[in-house]
């Protein structure tokens, strides 16, 4: 089955509101994020230039939390662009 723009952007905002909140997340979970944003941008599907400029950010976002030693402390610094993202997304979805 093949998940729409809308279904993506859901899911990975729904994964970075989860770690800001919870301020904790998984490996997998970082993975995925890596993944959404690699299918979203391999596909050419957003067409939003303020996401489109954000994307990569989300990447190497889920990328340095697939590594990171302290989590929490990766999220705690990324807390600001966290919310711009999902703003972001926010008005992608609407």
């Amino acid at each position: 089955m093949t998940l729409k723009t809308n279904n993506l952007l859901t899911l990975l905002h729904d994964i970075l509101d989860e770690q800001c909140v919870g301020c904790c997340g998984q490996v997998s979970e970082y993975q995925q994020i890596k993944r959404l944003v690699k299918n979203m941008t391999a596909n050419n599907q957003i067409t939003d230039e303020q996401l489109l400029q954000l994307l990569p950010e989300i990447y190497n976002y889920g990328r340095q939390g697939e590594n990171a030693q302290n989590v929490e402390e990766h999220i705690t610094a990324n807390k600001n662009n966290l919310e711009t993202w999902m703003s972001a997304i926010d008005a992608n979805l609407q």
